[in-house]
């Protein structure tokens, strides 16, 4: 009797993406997610201690699904959020801020701080008013100027999308994460025959 594996729960999806093991998947995992937006793809990633350490004892202790780092410092918070609350949109600019500052300590130089991307995987809709299902945040002014090019957050609402082909890794994880849990390990479909996409599988057997 087969047992349906939901990849989007918790600690699925740490074992996904966050484990040592499967640092092979992380690494496609974000290529494909932040690609365009990136001035060069990710060759090397570094699992990191999820807790966000805290500089005073009254300061909240944040803990991510997945924090990582590449091999020039950029800094990557992988998470999945399958219910919304009405302090999410604080909660996803909080975690943001807080990996970002992380990086420096008293007397560091603030050239030392490097790009913080964010990726949210939202299992219901939050921006109710856009059609589409990936949305990019960076700090920009209203005339589409940059302020500083340090990462930002993306948003990729899966109740949005759909995809009957698939045409960039992106929409491959996507899809991986809206329908694995329905698919037959033994008998993948054609847009699962990857080795990324079996690796991924094949942790869900596990």
């Amino acid at each position: 009797m087969r047992h349906p594996i939901d990849p989007k729960v918790d600690c699925v999806f740490k074992a996904l993406l966050g484990a040592e093991s499967n640092r092979d998947l992380l690494l496609h995992f974000l290529n494909a997610i932040l690609g365009a937006e990136l001035p060069r793809p990710i060759t090397a990633v570094e699992i990191q201690n999820p807790y966000n350490e805290k500089e005073f004892l009254d300061d909240k202790l944040t803990v991510v699904d997945v924090k990582a780092r590449d091999a020039t410092g950029q800094m990557y918070q992988v998470e999945i959020q399958l219910l919304n609350h009405r302090d999410l949109p604080a909660r996803i600019l909080y975690g943001w801020a807080d990996l970002y500052s992380a990086q420096i300590k008293e007397g560091e130089s603030y050239r030392k701080l490097r790009p913080t991307y964010a990726i949210w995987l939202l299992g219901q809709t939050l921006l109710a008013d856009d059609p589409d299902y990936a949305h990019v945040f960076r700090m920009r002014d209203p005339h589409g100027r940059v302020f500083l090019d340090h990462g930002g957050i993306w948003l990729l609402e899966l109740s949005k999308f759909a995809a009957d082909a698939v045409e960039t890794e992106q929409q491959r994880w996507l899809k991986f994460f809206t329908e694995a849990e329905r698919l037959d390990a033994d008998a993948l479909p054609a847009w699962m025959q990857t080795q990324e996409m079996r690796r991924a599988m094949n942790t869900l057997k596990a």
